[in-house]
């Protein structure tokens, strides 16, 4: 399967959203893995894809107490980029085992706007 996305609006702009002061919106994923090192290969094979998206930051978090749960942040942008790259987590990556080896159950993912920051 091929990790390019074509017609995401802005894949090219290199400004990110916290180095001018505008609000982040960040693609909230949770779910549960197999196992970490084949999840973390199949999160490398989307790099491309997540850039083209519009993707500015990126965090991946596990819990202390467990080893088959993983959190993802992407920050975006704007809420279309969010949008536009969760549904293709939906339909493209999430809907096929061979696209997301390493996934032990359902994906949770949330469009989340920025309310405040603090320094």
């Amino acid at each position: 399967m091929s990790a390019s996305l074509s017609g995401f609006p802005n894949a090219l702009r290199l400004r990110h959203p916290s180095q001018g002061g505008d609000k982040v919106v960040t693609l909230h994923i949770e779910h549960p893995i197999t196992d970490l090192s084949t999840w973390l290969g199949a999160f490398a094979r989307f790099e491309d894809a997540r850039r083209q998206a519009g993707v500015r930051a990126q965090r991946v978090c596990q819990p202390v107490d467990d080893d088959h749960y993983i959190y993802v942040e992407l920050d975006f942008d704007t809420i279309e980029e969010a949008e536009a790259f969760k549904t293709f987590l939906d339909t493209r990556v999430w809907a096929s085992a061979d696209a997301s080896p390493g996934l032990a159950g359902e994906a949770k993912a949330r469009v989340l706007k920025e309310i405040s920051r603090a320094s």
